[in-house]
């Protein structure tokens, strides 16, 4: 095994980890549910447009959701049964509203599609393009939490020239144990995707960075090598310090390097994937399987068994607590995700989704409410650790009084919303919204801003269209009187030049009184 020397990226905290509450037990496979609820966004981007309707029958792994941009992802049934409704549900967000859902209540039969994708275990003999469509079809987005399409973040810009893969096993936050499990469990599933995706790219080296709290994780995949992975692929163990799983915090310590202000990992040749990502897109090339589930965590001490399960996409939170025993006595909150990045969601009736990674329960006795809001007293703190190497108070200041030029100039968008800064704030300030905050206005701004720029440019192409669509009617207008005068034969011009000769004739006889008609001939 080769060594590898490790940095240190600025800041990060210490917690503890609370994973072996959860992975003690063996991944259970949850049963198909009654009902399930499928958001149409479930991704970054835009939402998928459904191509099924009410009573419409689906089969499992059917295309129920067409994805409506580049940016985009498919939606597939997890299984098979009848459309009831596409109506608003709640759904996990940080918002607590509804959001557009396709319910479908579940036949048990679990019927496949007769269009099921094709399996492609000559997957070497593909190229880039057609693999990417493939990870596209399948509907596959990155499973670590932020649900970007895959195939789109597996399709760098033109000149950019990808040299390492970079697989993040860190798993950084507390509790949240669904990527150890996969390690450990789909081993050689996650190892195959780690191929293919290195083949895509034609990279030069893997970097699989797992922290060295998961000694089994790493063990099972160092195990799994064969001889010719050994030669490109490389398992290391990184030390488990908050948030290590950090896009930018892992490159920094596997690396050294520093990922640009509003750049992206691409700029320095590197792509990173989760390896649940990496798991979606073997099924998906290997077996023809879309993304219809995933392994999710449920833990946390409102919880009597915790444990990690595979669940369908789409299947009610209440399902999961089941499967761990049931709610302990006393809870008082639900969270998707972690405690230091997630959020709460309103009860057990909203869907699992395709980024849903962990469903933590608590109870008042273990999440104490923060003490009273205190002014900044400028400790300092929050800069000490912020893994991005930002000034958090000062970043503050302007979100608070909206000065959001301001705070884009000290790196808003280099935030990743850790939590780092408020876990350590005396004055129990709540940092981490007030970026939200200040995200969420810019990114509204400017959407306006966009939405005000498209239609004064489609009243200036309008206006434009309109005068250029007169102007070449007079255009053709004059050409026709042309035409027509050139072209008009010149017996025509003598009828007219007659005609003209008769209207003299008749005009000169009514002044002197006579018949033109007569021709000079007597009355009869």
């Amino acid at each position: 095994m080769r060594s590898m020397h490790l940095h240190r990226f600025h800041g990060g905290l210490t917690l503890p980890d609370h994973k072996t509450e959860s992975t003690t037990r063996r991944l259970l496979t949850l049963d198909i549910p009654p009902v399930l609820y499928l958001p149409l966004t479930q991704h970054i981007g835009e939402p998928a447009e459904p191509v099924v309707g009410p009573g419409d029958t689906v089969l499992k792994g059917q295309r129920i959701g067409q994805a409506s941009d580049y940016i985009a992802a498919h939606l597939h049934a997890p299984t098979s049964g009848r459309v009831r409704e596409i109506a608003d549900h709640p759904v996990p967000h940080p918002s607590g509203l509804s959001a557009p859902c396709i319910v479908i209540e579940t036949d048990g039969e679990d019927r496949w599609h007769d269009d099921r994708l094709p399996a492609w275990p000559d997957w070497q003999e593909h190229d880039a393009r057609s693999l990417r469509e493939r990870i596209r079809d399948a509907g596959i987005v990155g499973l670590g939490g932020a649900a970007f399409p895959t195939a789109v973040k597996l399709n760098p810009r033109p000149g950019k020239t990808i040299h390492t893969l970079v697989v993040n096993g860190a798993e950084c936050e507390p509790y949240i144990s669904c990527d150890d499990t996969l390690m450990r469990e789909r081993t050689e599933a996650v190892l195959a995707g780690v191929r293919i995706v290195a083949h895509l790219l034609g990279v030069e080296q893997v970097l699989f960075a797992v922290e060295d709290n998961k000694p089994d994780a790493l063990r099972a995949l160092r195990d799994a090598l064969s001889s010719d992975d050994r030669s490109r692929i490389q398992v290391v163990a990184i030390p488990s310090i908050y948030p290590t799983g950090g896009e930018r915090q892992l490159i920094r310590v596997l690396t050294g390097r520093e990922v640009p202000s509003a750049g992206l990992p691409a700029d320095l040749g590197i792509v990173c994937h989760n390896p649940g990502t990496l798991k979606a897109v073997a099924d998906a090339v290997l077996d023809g399987r879309p993304l219809i589930s995933r392994i999710v965590t449920v833990t946390g001490p409102g919880v009597r068994e915790p444990r990690n399960v595979e669940a369908l996409i789409g299947t009610p939170f209440a399902d999961l607590v089941a499967a761990a025993g049931g709610y302990a006595p006393e809870v008082n909150r639900l969270v998707m995700g972690g405690p230091m990045m997630g959020f709460a969601v309103g009860d057990d009736a909203v869907p699992v989704i395709k980024g849903t990674n962990c469903l933590l329960v608590t109870r008042p006795q273990d999440t104490p409410e923060p003490g009273p809001l205190m002014p900044c007293i400028r400790c300092g703190e929050c800069t000490q650790v912020c893994p991005a190497n930002l000034l958090p108070q000062q970043m503050y200041w302007f979100a608070k009084c909206k000065n959001f030029d301001a705070i884009q100039e000290y790196g808003l968008f280099d935030c990743i919303e850790c939590g780092c800064c408020a876990q350590v704030c005396p004055s129990n300030i709540p940092l981490v919204q007030y970026y939200r905050f200040a995200k969420n206005e810019i990114w509204a701004r400017e959407k306006e801003r966009q939405k005000a720029d498209l239609a004064r440019e489609r009243f200036e192409f309008r206006q434009l269209r309109q005068q250029r669509e007169e102007q070449e009617k007079a255009e053709r207008l004059a050409r026709k009187k042309a035409a027509v005068a050139k072209q008009a034969p010149k017996g025509e011009k003598k009828a007219a030049i007659d005609a003209a000769l008769e209207r003299a004739r008749a005009k000169k006889a009514a002044q002197t009184g006579e018949n033109p008609a007569d021709n000079g001939r007597p009355d009869s």
